[in-house]
């Protein structure tokens, strides 16, 4: 499904880049994601998510508050952006769009009693990193009429700490020593997919559709493609294991 119809249109003359107060703010996003805690059963695997999406936004914030990115205003915008394509994707109202392919494996088995919350928190994260990301940057390069190359650091930034965020999530959602035996196809299954390469791969798609954005025949294409690859990757790693049920 194309997804650059939804891409913000371009700045306006007349209004400071970076500073839209139309747009919601990093609380505003914070608060939804608030929301969907409190009403989401925890083994529900949007919510196992959510959990540690939320994490990563608060921990975001709480830097830009303390001066940790070098343009405050840009990593908002961008964070902002990246996390209204999440939620919009996960939005239950009856009346919202069918979400984007990358989402629906998490949405399709997130009740499944054969698939472990590890591999809903890396199927989201994938979904997330793989597709919403690029288009996120492309969203706020228009809004802060900006080329990809000046959020470069903000992108870098973002990335490290869902590095290290993922490596936390590996050790806290991975079954224990008791369970080594009979999680190894789960360590095999999610052991081929890796956030730093998905992370290089993000960077080149968002400059990509940047640099297609005045075809946007072809922008539509390759955003369709890269939804539906992601998505793939997605419902492999959602791949249920029975034997792990316990």
């Amino acid at each position: 499904m194309p997804q650059l119809e939804q891409f913000t249109p371009p700045v306006e003359a007349g209004i400071e880049p970076g500073v839209d107060p139309h747009r919601p703010s990093v609380d505003d996003v914070l608060a939804r994601m608030h929301a969907l805690d409190a009403v989401l059963p925890p083994g529900d695997g949007v919510a196992v998510f959510n959990r540690v999406y939320l994490t990563v936004t608060q921990e975001v914030d709480r830097r830009i508050d303390t001066g940790r990115f070098p343009d405050p205003g840009a990593a908002t915008t961008l964070d902002v952006r990246f996390a209204e394509r999440y939620l919009d994707a996960v939005d239950p109202a009856p009346a919202a769009r069918r979400p984007p392919a990358c989402w629906r494996p998490l949405l399709q088995f997130r009740r499944h009693p054969g698939v472990r919350p590890l591999q809903f928190a890396l199927a989201g994260i994938n979904a997330h990193i793989g597709h919403d990301l690029a288009l996120a940057v492309v969203d706020a390069c228009r809004s802060l009429g900006c080329e990809p190359a000046e959020l470069e650091d903000e992108f870098e930034r973002v990335g490290e700490l869902l590095g290290s965020l993922e490596e936390r999530v590996r050790e806290e959602l991975m079954p224990g020593p008791d369970l080594l035996q009979i999680a190894d196809p789960l360590t095999h299954l999610l052991g081929s997919w890796s956030l730093e390469r998905a992370r290089d791969a993000t960077w080149t798609a968002a400059r990509a559709l940047w640099a297609l954005r005045r075809l946007p025949d072809v922008a539509d294409e390759f955003t369709e493609r890269l939804d539906t690859a992601v998505g793939f990757a997605g419902r492999m790693m959602l791949t249920p294991l029975p034997g792990l049920v316990v």
